[in-house]
């Protein structure tokens, strides 16, 4: 029979002294990778030059990331955690047809609607102003 504690190809304690510290090491890897991608894209959005361009809302969407935990104090008693993360995207439709979703960072999620069309000031990936137009304005391009 074989001793699961021995060292071996599969040996317990072997085994888990040499994976469990590459797994580790993995998360944390992954981790730092995500963290450094997210500071990465907040600064590039952060320096891109902002840019005005006429344009069409074409579509809107909310994205909710969320955790939920559960904490045992000492005393007994049970703490039940959640919290969430709504981010919201708006889809420009330029002149030329082109669409590009953008993070919505200024709260004009709720104040524009689908087809509005107007002037729309963007900052890498995120827009950051809308100042809607008359309707008659687009009068020259109705494929808007």
């Amino acid at each position: 029979m074989h001793d699961p504690f021995s060292p071996g190809p599969f040996g317990g304690f072997d085994f888990m002294f040499t994976l469990m510290p590459i797994i580790i090491l993995i998360g944390f890897a992954a981790f730092f990778a995500i963290v450094v991608v997210g500071i990465a894209r907040h600064i590039r959005n952060t320096r891109a030059p902002r840019r005005t361009i006429y344009a069409r809302v074409a579509a809107k969407r909310m994205e909710v990331t969320g955790s939920s935990n559960m904490h045992h104090h000492a005393d007994g008693a049970v703490h039940h955690g959640f919290g969430s993360r709504t981010d919201y995207y708006i889809t420009l439709e330029f002149e030329n047809g082109e669409r590009r979703e953008f993070l919505d960072v200024k709260n004009l999620y709720g104040l524009v609607v689908e087809g509005d069309v107007g002037y729309a000031a963007i900052q890498g990936d995120w827009i950051v102003a809308f100042e809607r137009q008359p309707m008659t304005h687009m009068g020259h391009n109705p494929g808007m």
